[in-house]
């Protein structure tokens, strides 16, 4: 009986074959950034204030300047101890019974009664067009904002299990590409939202597939390439999401209404389709359903394009877990070790989209031009990938995992004690956060597919990644309902979080090259595995040299 990492060392580990499919693959991290972090300029907020029809008038017949009809609008208010002009109040005048007179200084309305938005408002956003302004969602009605993201991360919920369960049950490919296409036409369809039901329901069914579908696309590469490969192509990956948040500032830039930038961000969804003829279904999932006759063909053509040569042992390739290969979530937590790992990672996730995004939304970056700051946040995010594949194969997978949360968790923590006054100081030290848990939340995601065997693996990582979506609904209300009460409690909790996740993940096992499980007793008992690869690798050596000497058909080379 020969295994597919078996195969695996005569097709190639990371050959021509498995690098065109990770190029191909890696574009789908892109929009996605798009999709998640878009709302910040579809959904910008400009500065408003109430419009008052009969006010426009009398600016249009006297020339008056936006600053002086504002001023003639809105009175002003205390906002912390500062006077600024109100966005959601407005004089009560009656223009038809005042003084007809186009001196707008001779014109005193600071003790006129004031009143809310009667006529909607008037932004200062030059020439953008963002879905806020198009549906006025401010003020009262400044929450629906939030539900705009909401609505999307309930898709990612719900579609990150659904296309998980697809993925294991009738393959990474099918599932990859039936995603796509419902990206493409709800993208489409949002862009084209007649009002704002319309667009937080088709929001939803985007983000159903948008996650799910870019996660089939991350296990469907980590299992055709090499143990050894795994680490850098799954942090690769994830770092071509960095890759589209500095593309996205650019994009946003030059396309001001967010209709057109919705099209532009869904488009690559629906040339990802072409891929139905240039990647294939994953090997192991196809052995671990009994289809051997297809999963020997592809390993075949990957030898093929690799230029290599297999010997006799394709015959036997063959799955431990073949006849018990139907995905279920039982089979996630029926057993001691299974249990462990997907609370453990469960909660990893949970911690690291609340602190990832907390800290980024206190921040802020720089809290200046928009453009620029997105720019920054994506250049934050490279040196923590580039840790990564420099730490995970000379140290393992646990402890860099673990420092980068207990990292996190210190720099929450000091940065709440830092008085304000030490305002540079305070920031590198949140960044160096920022840094710490931006490596957890890559590292989760690989460790989570080599904490499963191949027949749950697609199901486990989309079961625990939905903490990710509850933490990302979370975040903001831990953010600002705790800073009313102080400031920097947000920090101390975020701290807490991460250390806490840090501690749990030294109790995980260390995968660094071993190769990726195939049956729950793999997890289970892993000295058998062990034993196993071993045993595997001497037959595979003693078999090779009769089996390449007799076996040289130019055809397969």
């Amino acid at each position: 009986m020969t295994t597919f990492d078996d195969i695996l060392e005569e097709a190639g580990k990371f050959g021509h074959f498995q690098k065109r499919i990770f190029a191909l693959l890696c574009m789908v991290s892109m929009p996605w950034a798009g999709v998640y972090v878009g709302i910040v300029f579809q959904g910008f907020t400009p500065d408003h204030w109430c419009r008052d029809s009969a006010v426009v008038e009398r600016r249009q017949a006297c020339g008056w300047s936006l600053a002086d009809s504002r001023r003639l609008t809105v009175p002003m208010v205390n906002n912390s101890g500062v006077l600024q002009q109100s966005s959601c109040e407005q004089y009560e005048v009656d223009w038809n019974t005042t003084a007809l007179t186009c001196d707008s200084q001779e014109l005193d309305l600071s003790k006129t009664p004031t009143t809310a938005c009667k006529d909607g408002w008037e932004y200062d956003y030059a020439g953008r067009q963002s879905f806020v302004t198009e549906f006025d969602l401010v003020c009262s009605d400044a929450w629906l904002v939030d539900m705009y993201q909401a609505t999307l991360n309930v898709g990612f919920l719900v579609g990150s299990i659904a296309i998980g369960y697809l993925a294991d049950r009738f393959g990474r490919k099918i599932s990859f590409l039936m995603s796509n296409l419902l990206n493409g036409i709800a993208g489409i369809l949002v862009a084209v939202a007649p009002n704002y039901t319309s667009l937080l329901v088709l929001r939803t069914f985007y983000g159903f597939g948008v996650k799910g579908g870019w996660v089939a696309g991350y296990v469907l590469i980590t299992e055709i390439v090499g143990v050894e490969y795994r680490r850098t192509v799954g942090v690769i990956y994830q770092m071509f999401f960095s890759v589209g948040i500095l593309i996205l500032p650019l994009l946003a830039y030059f396309i001001t209404d967010w209709r057109w930038l919705q099209v532009v961000i869904t488009a690559p969804y629906i040339l990802f389709l072409s891929y139905y003829w240039f990647i294939p279904e994953s090997p192991r999932w196809l052995l671990s359903q009994n289809k051997n006759s297809k999963a020997v063909e592809i390993t075949e053509a990957m030898a093929k394009e690799n230029k290599m040569t297999l010997s006799k042992n394709i015959e036997t390739l063959t799955d431990d877990n073949a006849d018990t290969s139907t995905a279920s979530f039982m089979d996630l937590i029926r057993t001691p070790k299974m249990r462990k790992h997907t609370l453990i990672l469960s909660y990893n996730w949970f911690t690291s989209a609340v602190v990832y995004q907390g800290l980024i939304m206190r921040l802020g970056i720089l809290g200046g031009n928009v453009y620029i700051d997105f720019l920054i946040s994506g250049l934050v995010e490279f040196p923590a990938a580039f840790l990564i594949l420099f730490t995970i194969e000379r140290i393992g997978r646990r402890i860099p995992f673990a420092s980068a949360n207990i990292v996190a968790g210190a720099a929450c923590f000091i940065t709440a004690l830092i008085p304000d006054s030490m305002f540079w100081f305070k920031t590198v030290v949140a960044c160096i956060g920022r840094l710490g848990i931006t490596m957890a939340f890559e590292m989760v995601v690989f460790v989570n597919t080599e904490l499963y065997p191949t027949f749950v693996r697609n199901l486990g990582v989309s079961v625990c990644s939905t903490l990710c979506d509850v933490g990302g609904i979370v975040a903001p209300f831990l953010l600002y309902r705790l800073a009313v009460i102080w400031l920097e409690l947000p920090l101390i909790i975020f701290g807490s979080l991460a250390f806490l996740a840090g501690g749990l993940v030294l109790l995980l096992p260390e995968t660094r090259g071993v190769p990726l499980p195939d049956t729950i007793d793999d997890i289970e008992f892993p000295d058998r595995v062990k034993e196993k690869a071993a045993l595997n690798k001497q037959q595979l050596t003693n078999l090779l040299p009769s089996d390449v000497s007799t076996n040289k058909d130019p055809a397969m080379v």
